[in-house]
């Protein structure tokens, strides 16, 4: 694997946490649950083999049951979704670009339908870096302006408008992106 840039290397370095422990201030899981900062970092790319649906209105957008979670330590995880399961017909290229220390370069989607528009609400990582390489065949979905369930259950938007993650019933934070955050 080539040496990553400085720039890329030292961005991954300035994690406080990064899941080995679980800070003081992290909320303490029950039986079932699952706590953001038990995540680790580098994040893990895992099988998510519940039934994800997201749909825009009337329409969905997407079914599959072969998801692929993106776990990180105080996030919630991102649901990345085939793009064999997502109606992309719905789906055009949106302006803008932005790079994960982690994943790479990010293209950014709008839905679309008719006189209908959802700017920049799904994101996809084409070439990924070294160890994401299984998102390259997918597509993720901000929760927030969709209805997204996993197994019937409703998903709730991360917080702060700029990560993706959803928040599933058995989680348990303080979440990433929540006012104070960002030292985390």
């Amino acid at each position: 694997m080539p040496k990553l840039p400085d720039w890329i290397q030292a961005a991954r370095e300035h994690w406080t946490w990064r899941g080995q422990a679980r800070p003081p201030f992290a909320q303490a899981p029950s039986p079932g649950e699952a706590s953001v900062w038990d995540f680790p970092r580098p994040p893990a790319l895992a099988p998510a083999p519940r039934e994800v649906v997201v749909r825009w209105g009337d329409l969905e957008v997407a079914r599959t049951r072969r998801a692929v979670r993106v776990l990180e330590t105080g996030h919630p995880p991102t649901f990345y979704l085939p793009w064999d399961d997502v109606a992309r017909h719905l789906l055009e290229k949106a302006p803008g670009r932005s790079f994960c220390e982690w994943k790479g370069p990010a293209q950014y989607w709008s839905l679309v339908a008719g006189d209908r528009r959802l700017p920049g609400v799904g994101w996809s990582y084409p070439q990924p870096l070294a160890g994401a390489e299984a998102l390259a065949a997918c597509v993720a979905f901000y929760p927030a302006a969709l209805e997204c369930t996993v197994d019937g259950a409703p998903v709730s938007a991360q917080p702060g408008g700029f990560y993706g993650g959803w928040i599933t019933p058995e989680l348990v934070g303080p979440f990433k992106g929540e006012p104070g955050s960002e030292g985390w």
